[in-house]
């Protein structure tokens, strides 16, 4: 009986419906808020937005380096155009420097020097035009070679007579006229008149790069021989070591020091031999290291200057330079005396023996033939 009382209390309680808890529970009750995703959500942002500034600046750096990069490459090859212009200018090639100091303005328009180079381009070119005459209206359709023969004939007589200027001047013409008449035979006498022409104006003319520009042209037309090119490159030295005239000494001696042996009579416009400019780069060479007091480096390069040609003020500033460097010498020589060294030790005098056979004296040096200058 108890057991079915029991059973009847559990099932109503089981089915029975929760009782509901009272208000003041309920409010006691700890409320769970769900932060962890928003704080999750907003640190990604964070970093997002981070990451993107970041790119952004690189962005931007890169940008600014391949802006400036750019631009010092554009800078070089500006300065690479001009400084050929000013070559080609030297070399009388006038129409190849205008065409440069072009690109240059275009370019570049605030260069310095550029307009100033194109100006002048044009001026030579506009005084060494040859004018052309306006062709005169002709019935013949064919072409009239009695003119392209004529002066091929004149051409000719010109070379044989060894008058270059009106050779090339001839054959030039000619080959404006109907450029392929001849043109094998053509070649060849216009590399000869050229070459010849160069070499006077080297060797006759003190027209250093008139003669360089002229042997430069016949280089297009065939080889230079041995001796053209020994000319040609001697000149070239020549105008290299001038350039630093003044300005660097030591660069003067080594130029001249190479011209001086193999061509001590080539001069330029200023009418000073290659021995003679050698002579005076070394001492006022020698004057600079004097000054510096580097006497004995001054000494060896004044006594080479006076090896060239007698200088009063030179042989003044060696006497100089000879009495400072031997008094450098003492006092290295006492430096050295004055170190404390152990004393020798004392060595058993040599037993008695044979004569001793003396040693054969050294065989002098045998000096090389000089280099002969080019000769035309």
């Amino acid at each position: 009986m108890e057991n079915t009382n029991q059973d009847e209390t559990r099932a109503t309680r089981v089915g029975a419906e929760p009782e509901p808890l009272p208000d003041s529970q309920i409010e006691q009750a700890p409320r769970k808020r769900k932060t962890f995703p928003l704080f999750a959500i907003t640190g990604i942002l964070i970093l997002l937005l981070i990451a993107a500034i970041s790119g952004y600046s690189g962005y931007l750096s890169g940008l600014d380096n391949r802006t400036s990069a750019e631009s010092t490459q554009s800078a070089l090859v500006i300065d690479e155009q001009f400084q050929l212009g000013m070559q080609e200018f030297a070399q009388g090639e006038f129409f190849r420097a205008r065409q440069r100091f072009e690109y240059v303005i275009q370019m570049y328009p605030d260069h310095p020097l550029a307009p100033e180079m194109l100006a002048e381009a044009l001026t030579h070119l506009n005084s060494t035009a040859t004018p052309t005459v306006a062709p005169t209206p002709t019935m013949t359709p064919t072409a009239d070679l009695r003119d392209v023969e004529q002066l091929y004939s004149d051409g000719q007589q010109f070379l044989m007579n060894s008058e270059w200027d009106a050779g090339i001047e001839s054959l030039l013409r000619l080959r404006k006229a109907d450029p392929e008449y001849q043109k094998v035979a053509i070649d060849d006498m216009l590399f000869l008149a050229l070459r010849n022409r160069g070499w006077d104006k080297i060797t006759k003319q003190a027209d250093l790069e008139g003669g360089i520009y002229d042997l430069t042209l016949a280089e297009r037309f065939g080889p230079l021989d041995t001796n053209a090119q020994g000319l040609l490159t001697w000149a070239r030295i020549y105008i290299t070591g001038a350039s630093f005239w003044e300005l660097d000494w030591s660069q003067a001696v080594f130029y001249f020091a190479q011209v001086a042996p193999q061509m001590p009579s080539m001069l330029d416009g200023s009418g000073w031999t290659a021995a003679e400019r050698y002579r005076i780069a070394l001492a006022n060479y020698g004057d600079t290291l004097a000054e510096s007091g580097q006497w004995c480096d001054a000494q060896a390069q004044l006594e080479l200057s006076l090896s060239y040609g007698y200088d009063a003020a030179a042989e003044d500033l060696l006497d100089e330079a000879i009495q400072n460097c031997q008094g450098d010498d003492d006092e290295d020589n006492e430096s050295s005396d004055t170190q404390e060294t152990p004393p020798p030790a004392e060595e058993p005098a040599p037993e008695p023996t044979a004569e001793q056979p003396t040693a054969e004296p050294p065989a002098e040096p045998t000096q090389e033939p000089p280099v002969d200058t080019p000769a035309p």
